[in-house]
């Protein structure tokens, strides 16, 4: 899935929409975990909209767990209970860019005990995973080329091989809006390609060595320029110790 269509500002407002009219129509139904939805035809006829708005919205549906799709077959309600997906939902809803702060905020603390999980959690699948969209990263940020979709695989990478499901669900919800949102300022080449490179792959053998201390501590270093970009250089508000 591209990373453009969770965070297609000109589309918000249409995806939202239906993605209001998706979550009424499973509530009305009482569609339950594995049942299937209508077709994006019939979606499209219902809603008003076009079958590329209502493919994007099930999209991003599916990329946070909601739904699942299966070529040939349709669309399936995943394996979650309905107040735990209205609830998801409502996040989903509620990611506006006023709310950049807040969201910076959690996602570092979040993030901070997640790589400490993972350092400790990851298994050789994990590892490869990590490595993989390292590597991607890499590759694309030396070259000056757009890695937003690498960079975001990467933290994702970290959350999933944290092993806690909730966690990984809240990296899922708010860490495409912030890198997106954070991309958009800055330019990444030369040395300072290196510095970002260099980071992420201290992250990644952190994790490797099974140090979550050292993983915690390289993350946050990760991040002071992050929360340098939000509050400026002068800030006051310090990275928890937790």
């Amino acid at each position: 899935m591209k990373l453009e269509i969770l965070t297609k500002h000109e589309n918000r407002d249409i995806q939202n929409g239906i993605i209001s009219k998706i979550r009424d129509l499973i509530n009305y139904k009482n569609l339950e975990p594995g049942d299937k939805l209508p077709a994006e035809r019939v979606l499209s006829e219902k809603f008003g909209v076009s079958r590329s708005n209502v493919r994007e919205a099930i999209q991003k549906l599916e990329f946070y767990g909601i739904l699942n799709s299966k070529p040939q077959s349709g669309t399936f309600i995943a394996n979650i209970g309905q107040i735990a997906m209205n609830g998801m939902i409502d996040d989903i809803l509620s990611l506006e860019e006023q709310d950049f702060k807040s969201l910076v905020e959690t996602r570092i603390l979040l993030e901070l005990k997640t790589v400490k999980l993972a350092a400790i959690r990851r298994t050789e699948e994990d590892l490869e995973r990590l490595k993989q969209a390292f590597n991607a990263y890499k590759t694309k940020m030396i070259a000056g080329d757009d890695c937003l979709e690498e960079d975001l695989l990467f933290h994702l990478a970290i959350a999933s091989a944290s092993k806690n499901s909730t966690m990984n669900t809240l990296m899922l919800l708010i860490t495409p809006e912030i890198i997106v949102a954070y991309d958009q300022d800055r330019v990444c080449d030369g040395d300072v390609a290196l510095a970002e490179v260099k980071k992420h792959e201290d992250i990644y053998m952190a994790i490797k060595d099974q140090n979550p201390q050292l993983a915690k501590e390289k993350m946050k270093l990760h991040f002071s320029k992050l929360y340098d970009y939000i509050y400026g250089k002068d800030r006051k508000i310090k990275i928890g110790k937790g």
